[in-house]
């Protein structure tokens, strides 16, 4: 075996390759401060002006945090760190921000399993040590104005959630009232069946003029069929309960609709040469009355719908969490890293005994990997690869995989400006083609076979 394969092998099992000077933690912080947030107390530990450790006790109401800020902006504190527990770091994070110093994010789970380090005091210090050292990893937080477009998202998704919800209760009534229409039509929320809903909350319950209201020869279920599906126990108490669930579902719809003007109002914000532009025709369901696709170009600067799998919805989720910025991290392993998607190898006595499994709440992997799940009816290059890996490997795996090539896919676009090219992603056939009979003579030769071609 030669040199180069002993080094490839070494550095596969996880041995150490080479040597280096040890080096010695210095101060690299000095005006520094760690912060242990919680719902009504804020522990923090900075160094005064004297380089002296301080602790410092503050409760979390506004006026308190004000005073907070000021104490370390006259010690002259210029990079704070602190957890982000829950929503509790926000207003803190806003006003430090806007005092002019720089606020270090972490993430709990990196320093959590410390021992010893469980009280506030022992917190909030230990952050401030870590932080001095700059031994703590920074998390990514947006800018201010894509946190906002964040937050709308996320309620306009919650109003979606419960509308669907309502959706189910509605159609649980109309169970209880014998009433089958829902089961003739594809969409008991299109035209025809909200319509249908509105006749029988206003006290219509013949059959007759319930079907002559609408126009049924769109649907593909027979009249007589129809008819009979209308046919039911209209109680006043299930009117009542109907009445008041479409009630809700209008509101939802509304609710959605106010959401998607504050996002519009946003996106305007970030390109603001896009006037405002609404789409044509019916919308369909759930999708933005708002035409998303120019104010993505403007923003990303490049089409990212061309990417198989990714649409307008999928990639105002992830540019609300990522920001149009790709710098923040060196490179594509590191941004699929942050999401969740690159293998984290476990080896343990020189050989590889597993990988580990994180969970992740990022709205941005939920949009990769969604986008990934919806190739496997692609025609396309990437969805080749992935009904390939799914028949081979398992349908999770492929779409992990499938959604890190997004990933990718999306860093490099961004960063480079570049316009989508299939043929980068396009497999070579060629090679795929000796790869599968060199394995074909493999298996061939053990069985005591000879493979030829054929004339």
């Amino acid at each position: 075996m030669g040199k180069a394969n002993q080094n490839k092998n070494r550095k596969k099992a996880g041995a150490p390759v080479g040597s280096k000077k040890m080096s010695q933690f210095g101060v690299l912080y000095p005006r520094s401060a760690g912060i242990d947030v919680g719902s009504m107390l804020m522990v923090v530990s900075y160094t005064d002006a004297r380089d002296q450790i301080q602790l410092e006790e503050f409760n979390s109401f506004t006026s308190s945090l004000y005073e907070l800020a000021d104490l370390l902006q006259r010690e002259k504190v210029e990079i704070v760190t602190m957890e982000s527990t829950a929503t509790y770091w926000m207003p803190l994070h806003s006003i430090l921000e806007s005092r002019g110093m720089k606020v270090v994010m972490i993430n709990p789970s990196h320093y959590r399993n410390v021992s010893a380090r469980k009280t506030d005091i022992n917190d909030a210090g230990w952050l401030h040590q870590l932080l001095t050292h700059g031994l703590l990893r920074e998390s990514h937080i947006a800018p201010a104005c894509y946190q906002d477009l964040r937050q709308y998202i996320h309620e306009r998704q919650i109003c979606q959630d419960q509308k669907s919800d309502t959706l189910n209760r509605i159609q649980n009534i109309l169970t209880k009232m014998n009433i089958k229409f829902q089961h003739l039509i594809s969409d008991i929320e299109g035209v025809s069946g909200i319509k249908l809903l509105r006749l029988i909350c206003s006290g219509i319950s013949d059959p007759e003029e319930l079907l002559c209201s609408i126009d049924h020869k769109r649907l593909k279920a027979g009249r007589e069929e129809l008819l009979r599906s209308l046919e039911g126990d209209y109680r006043d108490s299930l009117i009542h309960i109907l009445r008041g669930s479409l009630k809700a579902y209008d509101f939802l719809k509304d609710q959605m609709l106010y959401y998607e003007e504050h996002i519009e109002q946003t996106l305007k914000l970030l390109a603001p040469e896009i006037k405002s532009s609404k789409k044509q025709g019916m919308v369909r369901k759930n999708q933005y009355h708002i035409n998303l696709k120019d104010y993505l170009l403007a923003i990303l600067g490049v089409d990212l719908t061309a990417v198989e799998g990714l649409d307008e919805i999928g990639l105002l989720t992830i540019l609300a969490v990522t920001g149009p910025d790709m710098g923040k991290w060196p490179t594509a392993g590191h941004f699929t890293s942050w999401l969740n998607l690159s293998p984290r190898p476990k080896i343990t006595g020189g050989k590889l005994v597993g990988y580990e499994k994180r969970i992740t709440h990022n709205p941005a992997t939920q949009a990769f990997r969604l986008a990934a799940n919806c190739l496997w009816q692609s025609k396309g290059p990437l969805g080749q690869q992935y009904r390939k890996l799914a028949a081979t490997k398992g349908k999770a795996k492929a779409i992990k995989a499938v959604a890190r090539k997004i990933a990718v896919i999306f860093y490099k676009m961004v960063l480079k400006q570049e316009a989508y090219d299939s043929s980068k992603v396009q497999q070579d056939v060629e090679l795929q083609k000796a790869r599968k009979i060199a394995r074909l003579r493999k298996e061939a030769q053990k069985l005591g076979l000879t493979l030829q071609n054929a004339a």
